[in-house]
């Protein structure tokens, strides 16, 4: 229901997929069949073949703070094989502060230190890396993006 809803209101799905890879992957591919929909792999952390399947569909990865915690190198290799254009970067608060927040409740501000670090995974300079993700939104949340610009 949730996918038919998101094809209905051409508003993002989001997914927060864990220890389910193989079953979202199949779920995800077999609904694109049935109509196109748009979709967020929020909080990402899963395998490089989910983040696969999930891209060729042309969906988005969400990078939160997991991805700047010092063990989470092999997460980071996975951002770093998928197009800049398709990554936005997210809190998960109050949950998942990164680094140097760790263990503390997250705020919406903390994004800016997730921030740096998918700028160094993508080898660009944080402000460039700001505006490209701030453009991914954008056309992503079309609707929100569109609100705004008339506000």
């Amino acid at each position: 229901i949730h996918i038919a809803a998101a094809r209905e209101t051409g508003l993002p799905l989001i997914i927060h997929a864990r220890a389910a890879d193989e079953d979202m992957a199949r779920i995800l591919g077999e609904e694109m069949k049935n109509g196109a929909y748009s979709c967020v792999m929020h909080c990402f952390s899963s395998s490089a073949e989910l983040a696969r399947a999930a891209l060729d569909l042309g969906f988005y990865l969400s990078m939160s703070g997991i991805a700047a915690f010092p063990k989470s190198q092999e997460l980071r290799d996975i951002f770093a094989a998928a197009p800049v254009e398709r990554i936005l970067l997210e809190t998960d608060a109050p949950y998942l502060a990164p680094p140097p927040y760790r263990g503390k409740r997250n705020e919406p501000a903390y994004t800016a230190f997730t921030g740096k670090v998918g700028a160094e995974v993508f080898g660009m300079d944080y402000a460039a890396f700001a505006a490209q993700t701030q453009a991914n939104f954008d056309r992503l949340f079309w609707k929100a993006a569109a609100y705004e610009a008339a506000a």
